[in-house]
């Protein structure tokens, strides 16, 4: 082929593709995720990566700027596929159109719409899909990503101890992968929108101002009080909210300021509402024995999206606060009742793996795996003795060890080297001196040690040495 002609195979920008120690890594991690979220009662759901335009849109256009629309190279038989739905040829709008999904939780109000009937309420579900996004790709952030999403729903009331067992799954997913300190952050949306309210923020531009506190940490106080000004909010009143959002102390200092704060406000039904839940949620997080060290509340966290309506979250990495929130997410009482038209309240969180995992390597916080979950080879010597390379071979992974078989004829540092670069353990040697008595010697290629096993013990000492 003249070199013109070639293909270009080189990786779309913001697709990433993993190397075998990655893709065991991100295996991984997810498991780890999965275990936490099942010993929680969460369930698995899967939804298409496609979906109706008029879906992906139902969050008042929100995603339009990110969404991918998909179309076939080849149009399809549109006269087919009309009469297969049931649709005249005049019924030709937007619900033809078809985009891959940016997110979890527009499907996920879809799914329920589709499937209520058949779903017991709450309904606590996890999901490990991957997700789209038209926008910029740079470093750690993709245009394909995994997100690990969890959510309970509700018909009509939600228990705020729903809301208290989200900082408790947290914790023991960043406890069981270890990946150093880290804070989980809380705060209730109303606590903020009622402070607002006391100060004589309007309606009209509460949101706005939640908006502007939620960038307090990425652009400085300095820059929140400009742009507050500019939306007409007195200097007197921006002095009173960077006031407001920087108190600090222990959890229940900080209640305490609050309470004593709501007794001298106007207007404080709102906040009084939102102190109330945060209570209840902090005494829940304690119930559920999370450690003190682990969680706090922060009331510059306000989780920018429209849809957050009471508890909301944000975890920090200690000491690599530079990585922003390794996961967030919160309580919304209308989103997921979009479709069937009632009041479905919800509360979940989701850990944006690929961009976590990226970032956690970068760092040096996380290592990728060994190339291959093998943890013994067992070499060619002869090929007269592959039956019994074989034999042996089954019988370890019988007892629960991975095993890779040699079965090219190479020289036995070669094999060495191809053990090695994979990140096996354990090479074991059977010749024909070995194979008459019934023995084998077992190579540690990390220290250099070789030992004499018979092979009734093989298994035995490899899992021994593995422990």
């Amino acid at each position: 082929m003249p070199k013109s002609d070639k293909i270009n195979y080189s990786n779309p920008s913001g697709f990433p593709e993993f190397l075998p120690g990655e893709k065991r890594l991100e295996s991984y991690l997810m498991d780890t995720i999965r275990k936490v979220y099942e010993s929680y009662g969460f369930t698995p759901i899967e939804t298409p990566a496609v979906e109706r335009l008029e879906v992906l849109q139902a969050k008042g256009n929100q995603g339009d700027n990110i969404i991918y629309g998909i179309s076939p190279i080849l149009p399809p038989n549109k006269q087919a596929e009309k009469e297969e739905s049931g649709k005249s040829k005049s019924d030709d709008n937007n619900s033809e159109a078809r985009a891959l999904k940016f997110d979890q939780t527009v499907p996920l109000a879809a799914y329920i719409a589709r499937n209520s009937n058949n779903l017991t309420f709450p309904f606590a579900r996890y999901q490990m899909d991957v997700v789209f996004r038209g926008e910029r790709a740079k470093d750690g952030r993709f245009r394909q990503f995994r997100q690990c999403d969890i959510d309970v729903i509700a018909r009509r009331e939600l228990s705020l101890l729903y809301d208290a067992q989200m900082p408790a799954i947290i914790s023991e997913i960043f406890e069981a992968v270890n990946i150093g300190d880290f804070l989980i952050r809380i705060n209730n949306r109303k606590v903020l929108t009622g402070f607002f309210q006391s100060v004589g923020v309007t309606e009209d531009k509460i949101k706005t101002c939640v908006g502007i506190i939620d960038n307090l940490e990425k652009i400085g106080e300095a820059k929140v009080k400009k742009e507050l000004e500019l939306e007409g909010i007195s200097a007197e009143k921006t002095d009173k909210i960077i006031e407001f959002v920087n108190i600090k102390g222990s959890v229940d200092q900080v209640l305490s300021k609050l309470k004593h704060l709501a007794e001298s406000m106007a207007e404080a039904e709102q906040f009084k509402l939102g102190l109330n839940e945060l209570e209840t949620v902090i005494s829940g997080v304690r119930d559920l024995g999370v450690a003190d060290n682990r969680y706090c509340i922060d009331l510059a966290i306000a989780r920018g999206l429209d849809y957050y309506t009471g508890t909301v979250y944000e975890t920090t990495l200690l000491g690599h606060e530079a990585l922003g929130s390794i996961c967030s997410g919160g309580r919304y009482e209308e989103l997921v009742g979009t479709f069937l038209g009632e009041k479905m309240p919800g509360v979940g969180i989701s850990i944006g793996l690929t961009r976590l995992m990226s970032r956690l390597l970068k760092a040096d916080i996380l290592k990728t795996l060994p190339a291959t979950p093998a943890q013994v080879m067992v070499v060619n010597l002869q090929a007269e003795l592959m039956p019994l390379y074989l034999k042996v071979s089954q019988q370890l992974r019988r007892s629960g060890i991975n095993v890779i078989t040699s079965f090219d004829k190479r020289g036995l540092g070669k094999q060495f080297q191809a053990a090695d670069k994979q990140g096996i353990q354990f090479c074991v040697i059977i010749g024909a001196d070995e194979a008459a008595a019934e023995k084998s010697s077992l190579k540690d290629l990390k220290s250099g040690e070789q030992i004499e096993v018979s092979l009734d013990k093989l298994a035995e000492e490899i899992k021994q040495r593995l422990s």
